[in-house]
């Protein structure tokens, strides 16, 4: 498993009956999560005692019960890159932790390269993975089709001191934006993506993992520039294992360019019981 093991501003305090106790900064969050099918040890304490719990609602959904005021954003840190935190309607809270395993990696491939980086970073939500790029010195083009994410991301650049950094921020279905990257014959050392389990585009094109992510692979590896330095998939789609993933890639990059390929989970350290928490999948490629 691929942990993000030093994080100081985010903790997972406890896991049991469905749900994680969080420490965001000094804000502690009660929030469910689906892999998490053993009981709670002890509900006691900060259990009994968060500051925001997100209460499933058996239509659907759900809603957060807030224990005290809290505000309406705040900032958590992981090394020299800092975020904006909130909760949302659908319990998020604007970045995955997990995925600081995924940004180190990232940091240290580009900074390890001894050249000029172009990353593409589709599906890029908030812009963990183009912050992490960015501090790592490399051009980046952000994707995402929801507005607002975009412009969170473009707060979190600046929020880490990176605002003056090459970093396009394009509010874009993902597809469309790839596909007329081809046709320009623009080019990318390196490509991440996160693609979501199922969608639909603008114009009611139907989005299915399953079936859509090895010719989106494919596609992508069109816009790739003679001297690839990774790709980069994230999955949280269940029932997709890690060496699927694994799979995908070596039978589109390295069947074309060789290289070493890498598959996991990735997941957080759980301070209580010691244990892991699984938090999804990915597949890397590099050189």
């Amino acid at each position: 498993m691929f942990a993000a093991h030093d994080w100081k501003d985010y903790e997972v305090i406890d896991t049991g009956g469905g749900e994680k106790l969080e420490r965001w900064g000094d804000i502690v969050l009660r929030r469910p999560d689906p892999q998490i099918i053993w009981p709670i040890a002890k509900e006691s304490g900060r259990w009994t005692s968060p500051d925001a719990h997100y209460h499933r609602s058996s239509s659907g959904g759900g809603e957060w019960e807030y224990k005290k005021p809290l505000p309406e954003r705040w900032t958590i840190s992981y090394d020299k890159l800092s975020f904006h935190i909130k909760p949302t309607s659908f319990k998020h809270t604007g970045l995955f932790p997990e995925q600081a395993a995924n940004w180190k990696w990232m940091i240290d491939k580009i900074q390890g390269s001894g050249r000029k980086i172009r990353v593409l970073n589709l599906f890029a939500y908030t812009g963990g993975a183009s912050v992490a790029c960015a501090y790592a010195g490399a051009e980046v083009c952000h994707v995402d089709a929801s507005k607002g994410v975009v412009q969170w991301a473009k707060e979190n650049l600046h929020l880490s001191g990176l605002g003056e950094r090459p970093v396009r921020f394009i509010t874009d279905d993902v597809f469309k934006f790839v596909q007329r990257e081809q046709r320009r014959g623009s080019q990318y050392d390196a490509i991440i993506m996160d693609p979501p389990s199922y969608g639909r585009g603008p114009s009611g094109e139907t989005w299915k993992l399953e079936t859509n992510l090895f010719p989106f692979v494919e596609s992508c590896m069109q816009i790739l520039s003679d001297r690839p330095l990774f790709f980069l998939i994230n999955s949280y789609t269940t029932g997709i294992s890690a060496t699927v993933l694994k799979n995908i890639l070596a039978m589109s990059l390295g069947s074309k360019y060789g290289g070493n390929l890498i598959c996991g989970e990735i997941g957080l350290p759980i301070t209580a019981s010691k244990l892991m928490l699984p938090c999804g999948i990915l597949g890397r490629w590099e050189a």
